[in-house]
C-alpha cells in the first residue's frame, strides 16, 4: 500500500549541524538517550551557552537539551560558529555528527533506580549503538521516535514510531506506532527495533514526501494483535519533589541555569519529559 503522508518538505528537526533559524539566533537540539547526562557535561554546555547563547539550557518534551540564540557561521550563515560548534562537541554529548539527529530514544526516567520491571538502561544503549552502527538508519527523519517503558506505566501514554512495554524482567511487547506488536525477549529489543526502523526506511517512499512516521505507512510493519494483559495502566507524569530514586526538580521556565546546576555535585542524572531532571540518589543526596 502507498504512503499516506499529508507532507510535501523533509523534516527540519533541529541538531547541532541543522539548526533552526529562530527570531534570537540559532537553535540546536542535543539527543539524550533516555535523558541521562552527567552533571559535569551539563556544566560544560552552560559555559557554551553563558558565552555564546542566551546562558541556559532549555529542556524539551522528549527529554533532550535546546541551546537557543547561538551566532551563525559568516561564511556559512546557515551553521553554527564553527568554534561554538567545536566546543559543543567538546561536551561529549554529540556523540556521532552522522547520527545526531537520530538518536530519540526515551526511556522511563527512573528505570533501574527503583520500581519498573526491567532495568532498559542497557536496552537503551545497546539500541543506541545499533542506529549509530548503521549508516542506513542515519537516514531516519529526524521526528522518528523509540519509546521504552520498564512496565510503570509511565511512557505508555507516548506517541511513538517504535517502542517496548517491558512485561516482566525477560519479555516485552513491541509499540509499531499506534498498534501492538509481538512479544519479544529484552534481548533482542535492541535489534528488532533497529531491524524495524530499516524496514520503514524502505518502506517510507522518496523525496518531500516521505513518510515521518510509522503510523503513515500504507500497511503495518508487522502483524499487529491485541495489547498484552500485563501491560500497565498509564500513570501520571512524575510529581516534583523526593521520589523513589531520587529527586525530581522542576526546571524554572523549562530551562536550567548557573545556579541550579552549580549547586548539584558530580553524577549522573536523567532529564525527564516532564520539563524536569531526576536527581539520583547518589547526587540528591
Amino acid at each position: 500500500m502507498p504512503v499516506v503522508s499529508p507532507r510535501h518538505r523533509a523534516d527540519r528537526c533541529p541538531a547541532l549541524f541543522r539548526p533552526w533559524p529562530a527570531d534570537d539566533g540559532l537553535l540546536v537540539r542535543l539527543r539524550l538517550v533516555g535523558g541521562r547526562v552527567e552533571v559535569r557535561r551539563l556544566r560544560e554546555l552552560l559555559d557554551v551557552a553563558e558565552r555564546w547563547g542566551d546562558g541556559l539550557l532549555h529542556l524539551t518534551g522528549r527529554a533532550n537539551l535546546q541551546l537557543r540564540a547561538l551566532p551563525a557561521d559568516p561564511l556559512s550563515p546557515g551553521a553554527v560558529a564553527a568554534e561554538v560548534a567545536e566546543a559543543v562537541l567538546a561536551t561529549g554529548l554529540v556523540p556521532s555528527r552522522s547520527h545526531e539527529l537520530v538518536r530519540n530514544v526515551m526511556v522511563s526516567p527512573q528505570t533501574g533506580l527503583a520500581g519498573g520491571r526491567a532495568d532498559l538502561r542497557p536496552v537503551a544503549d545497546e539500541l543506541d549503538a545499533a542506529l549509530c552502527a548503521s549508516p542506513r538508519l542515519a537516514d531516519l527523519p529526524g521526528r522518528f521516535l523509540f519509546v521504552l517503558d520498564d512496565g510503570r506505566g509511565d511512557l505508555v501514554d507516548r506517541g511513538c514510531d517504535l517502542g517496548v512495554v517491558a512485561l516482566d524482567d525477560r519479555a516485552a511487547q513491541l509499540r509499531v506506532g499506534s498498534g501492538w506488536g509481538p512479544v519479544v525477549p529484552l534481548e533482542e529489543v535492541a535489534g528488532t527495533l533497529a531491524g524495524l526502523a530499516a524496514r520503514f526506511l524502505d518502506r517510507r517512499g522518496d523525496g518531500p514526501s516521505a513518510a515521518w512516521h510509522v503510523r503513515e505507512l500504507g500497511s503495518p510493519l508487522v502483524p499487529v494483535g491485541p495489547v498484552d494483559a500485563r501491560v500497565p495502566a498509564e500513570r501520571p507524569p512524575l510529581p516534583h519533589g523526593p521520589v523513589p530514586g531520587g529527586l525530581h526538580v522542576g526546571a524554572t521556565g523549562g530551562a536550567l541555569d548557573r545556579v541550579a546546576v552549580g549547586s548539584w555535585p558530580d553524577g549522573e542524572v536523567v532529564v525527564t519529559p516532564w520539563h524536569g531532571v531526576l536527581l539520583t540518589e547518589e547526587v540528591a543526596a
